[in-house]
């Protein structure tokens, strides 16, 4: 097979086309089949507690969209026939019903992949875990605190390490979630996952993958997983492809080994990049992007580092978790598409109290930021205003 060879740009809009960039905002069909049109496009949502500017998993609709409707999102997740389900994808993700089943080589290593907390209620306390699951069969959707509660189970929780500091019911609940034995119903508004039996999450014809012989075999689940990352990527390593849903290296080169064999996917070398890089046959390669968007830190654009930093030359890196003095861009960073470029850094929060959506701080790449850029950005964040609701003087923008 012909290798294609890519140049930069191209590999750029080939990216942002399969990443639903290649469309224009605002045009709407539908607001569900818009909503629709970004999940099949995406695959996977990532989704994050954070909440400085608002739930990560509402922006990647927003940037590709403009201004939707969130709650249709809320919909799609909370309420049955669901479009959407919660599970360990990339991290903590929303994936369509139907890639749920293809997880089930993570679910089975529940035992021995998930935190140590999970694998230790489920070695030491089998009887605990066996009530837990019978509970949720019965009452569902419960949060951790209402199971804790219909259990009468009250277990100290350590506070010696912040964050990681759950009950045994919680660990119970996380480790069969894992294993994919109950589901997630949603959340609720102080973004609490609601637990609840698979035969109510998953629609109806579904219903026989809540039995793990109703799966398809591993490495056929893999191969289309590694189809549905390719698809999402248009271009991508086999690093970029077996991120996507987190896939050990052997199955994911396997998978993409078959692909090649079958056509799905095209090898490709990218200008500057020495990584082999693979094209999906269905991927489009449109000569201009005229995209404008604020990306999610948390967007499957830029999840692969590697790949920002080879094709759009943008050395990107989540700061959340660095202390404060040594931040270099800020805490809530968005970076800033333009065109088919990305063109700045952007550290936003959503100031309730005040009324405004500050820009605590904004970094221009080298050669970019002249007054058509900085309108440019000045419009997206009257827009991402608008969008936040933010009350009070709406689409205010204060930049500090």
């Amino acid at each position: 097979m012909t290798e294609l060879r890519l140049s930069r740009a191209q590999a750029r809009r080939i990216a942002l086309a399969a990443q639903g960039f290649g469309r224009p905002r605002g045009v709407s069909a539908t607001p569900v089949r818009d909503v629709q049109r970004v999940i099949d496009t995406v695959g996977v949502i990532q989704i994050d507690s954070v909440n400085v500017l608002a739930r990560s998993h509402y922006l990647p609709f927003f940037s590709r969209l403009g201004r939707y409707d969130a709650t249709l999102l809320d919909r799609i997740r909370d309420r049955a026939p669901r479009r959407l389900v919660e599970y360990w994808a990339h991290e903590a993700s929303l994936i369509p019903p139907s890639t749920w089943p293809l997880l089930d080589f993570r679910m089975q290593r529940a035992k021995t992949d998930s935190w140590g907390g999970m694998q230790r209620v489920e070695r030491e306390h089998p009887g605990l875990v066996a009530a837990v699951r019978a509970e949720i069969e019965r009452h569902g959707p419960m949060t951790s605190r209402e199971t804790e509660v219909a259990l009468a189970h009250d277990v100290p929780r350590s506070r010696s390490e912040w964050g990681w500091n759950w009950s045994l019911v919680k660990n119970a609940l996380e480790h069969l979630f894992w294993a994919g034995e109950i589901g997630s119903a949603g959340r609720t508004t102080q973004f609490e996952r609601r637990y609840d039996a698979l035969h109510r999450v998953l629609p109806p014809g579904m219903r026989s993958a809540t039995d793990p012989a109703g799966r398809p075999p591993h490495d056929v689940a893999i191969t289309r997983l590694i189809e549905i990352a390719a698809r999402a990527h248009g271009v991508g390593s086999l690093q970029c492809l077996r991120d996507y849903f987190r896939i050990p290296p052997a199955p994911a080169a396997a998978a993409v080994e078959r692909l090649v064999g079958e056509g799905t996917l095209v090898p490709a070398s990218i200008e500057g990049w020495r990584r082999p890089a693979y094209v999906h046959r269905d991927a489009r390669r449109p000569r201009a992007i005229t995209a404008r968007a604020l990306l999610s830190p948390f967007d499957s654009l830029v999840w692969q580092r590697d790949r920002v930093a080879a094709i759009f030359g943008f050395d990107y890196r989540l700061e959340i978790y660095v202390p404060a003095p040594k931040r270099v861009h800020g805490y809530y960073v968005l970076p800033f598409l333009l065109g088919d470029e990305l063109v700045a850094r952007v550290d936003l929060k959503s100031d309730r109290a005040a009324g405004v959506l500050r820009v605590q701080r904004l970094t221009w790449e080298p050669g970019r930021g002249g007054p058509a850029d900085r309108a440019e950005l000045v419009a997206e964040l009257d827009l991402l205003a608008t969008f936040l609701g933010v009350p009070g003087r709406q689409q205010e923008v204060v930049i500090a």
